[in-house]
């Protein structure tokens, strides 16, 4: 059973940055797509961004794009989202999400992953 936890969330002002951890275990973390996703108070759950297995594709939402930075380390079994310049509207409960098949290129499909718990992040205007 994948376990996926999150950390790194908070307060921070409009422009600021945070950075987003998950860590992962109960399977081969480095054979799986891992992505990060988001919901916001009153709004249905949206992706944000994935990475393949080996780190090689990386893929955003067209919101994120040049703001946020999606990594992983296979060797330490984690999953990060580094988020800069940071807007009010980037404020929801952020979702790590491993992929249910091996080996799968990075998809934006909810349906295709498990879930954390979340992690609150709040963007002050």
């Amino acid at each position: 059973q994948v376990m996926l936890v999150e950390s790194g969330g908070g307060l921070v002002q409009a422009g600021g940055s945070l950075r987003l951890s998950c860590a992962a275990s109960g399977r081969t973390f480095g054979s799986y797509t891992m992505g990060w996703f988001r919901q916001a108070p009153g709004k249905e759950r949206e992706f944000v961004a994935s990475i393949s297995w080996s780190g090689a594709t990386r893929v955003y939402a067209d919101t994120v794009k040049g703001r946020f930075t999606i990594s992983r380390d296979n060797a330490k079994n984690t999953v990060s989202l580094q988020m800069n310049s940071l807007k009010p509207e980037d404020t929801a409960v952020y979702y790590c999400a491993a992929d249910r098949i091996s080996f799968r290129m990075p998809t934006m499909t909810s349906a295709d992953y498990y879930w954390g718990k979340g992690t609150l992040v709040t963007v002050s205007s």
